[in-house]
């Protein structure tokens, strides 16, 4: 089924995978640094850590230092400390942006970026985009490395992280077929119904996100009562966010028959109480799900979980 929303979780989200080590992670000596200097041409500068300055004798040029957010050269923040998204101690997937709000609005944004450092183990050249002026979002032009320590550093915020293994899910509707690779590897595969017709599932690059071992799915929570032929409420097993519009990957029994063969759901990806479960005790957030060869257009890059979209 859909499942526009969730309304109602009747038991506590799961953990957020396998945080390993909650000590923050000392980065290795060749960890690249991210920032974003040059405000005027809005460029990203790339360096080893420990590196001799990019362009030595320009004031207010980051070089790359480790330690560059308490250099005299590096731009003061322009915001107070903000939150970050990512917790110390977290294993993320390969897909997971980084996300930092802001307790004001900030309208200078190049100076801003000047004062936000991304460090990581692999090289992961990147780039910043804004959600308003309370929220500035980092990802790598690519997916991450795999097994990749990272540290963010924003005006007195930190956070030290883990990329796990590289853990893709592609749910193809041409086949009703979602195949999952750890590291390349398949490791399972799993029939599915999508989002029939006038309900067609997006295409996309999805994220995971939270995670429900049961809720309600309930139409009425947007507009479309129970009793109409369109609407449903039911109690779901073992489900799987993985966009903000009301996506998820989640046990549907009522339409195994179904799965593999056609489409039956809202949107969701519905999949037998086995692969549910398997899906949800085997993912982590950051994880991307690809959906592919559908009829539903492209998922909104602003959903949330659809940074890939852009």
């Amino acid at each position: 089924m859909d499942e526009k929303l969730m309304h109602a979780a009747l038991h506590t989200k799961s953990s957020r995978g396998d945080r390993g080590d909650r000590q923050p992670r000392r980065l290795a000596r060749h960890a690249v640094m991210l920032s974003a200097a040059i405000a005027t041409a809005g460029a990203v500068i790339v360096a080893p850590a420990h590196a001799e300055p990019l362009l030595p004798g320009i004031p207010g040029i980051d070089t790359g230092s480790s330690s560059a957010a308490t250099d005299p050269g590096t731009p003061r923040a322009n915001f107070a400390p903000p939150s970050i998204n990512i917790n110390d101690g977290d294993v993320v997937g390969v897909a997971q942006p980084i996300i930092i709000t802001f307790k004001e609005p900030v309208p200078d944004h190049a100076a801003a970026e000047q004062a936000i450092h991304v460090t990581s183990s692999n090289d992961a050249p990147g780039h910043f985009y804004w959600r308003g002026d309370k929220q500035v979002r980092w990802r790598p032009n690519e997916f991450w490395p795999a097994n990749t320590d990272v540290q963010v550093e924003a005006g007195g915020t930190t956070s030290a992280f883990r990329i796990g293994d590289e853990l893709i899910t592609t749910a193809d509707d041409e086949t009703h077929t979602i195949t999952i690779t750890r590291n390349g590897e398949v490791v399972k595969t799993m029939p599915t119904s999508m989002g029939k017709t006038k309900h067609e599932t997006p295409n996309g690059t999805y994220i995971v996100g939270e995670k429900f071992r049961k809720m309600v799915m309930d139409s009425n929570t947007y507009g479309v009562p129970d009793t109409d032929p369109e609407g449903y409420k039911l109690d779901v097993e073992y489900a799987t966010r993985i966009s903000n519009s009301g996506i998820f990957v989640h046990a549907a029994p009522w339409s195994v028959g179904q799965q593999g063969y056609s489409n039956s759901s809202h949107g969701c990806l519905n999949v037998s109480d086995e692969d549910a479960r398997w899906f949800f005790d085997n993912t982590q957030p950051g994880d991307p799900v690809v959906v592919e060869n559908t009829q539903g257009g492209t998922l909104d890059a602003s959903d949330g979980l659809g940074d890939w979209n852009d």
